[in-house]
């Protein structure tokens, strides 16, 4: 089973607010999840981003990959990514 950190989305019509979550990475954007780790809302200025950094060291260190998108945000919370 391969497991990816990536984003889901939720909130209104013209108002997304992402959720990081750790999901298989075969399922849907918005389908099931195993875990949310995080919430990253891009409307605020500056954007609001919270991510468990704790939770997200466990699922990297048992395989996990991030997406782009959520290593980038990682990068900006200080936290380290692994390489590819």
């Amino acid at each position: 089973m391969a497991v990816r950190l990536r984003l889901t989305r939720v909130g209104s019509k013209k108002n997304p607010i992402w959720r990081v979550v750790v999901a298989d990475q075969r399922s849907p954007r918005d389908g099931r999840v195993i875990e949310t780790v995080g919430r990253y809302n891009a409307q605020t200025e500056p954007s609001e981003i919270e991510l468990d950094e704790d939770r997200i060291r466990h699922w990297i260190d048992r395989g996990a990959q991030p997406s782009d998108t959520v290593r980038r945000l990682m990068r900006i919370k200080g936290i380290a990514a692994p390489s590819r």
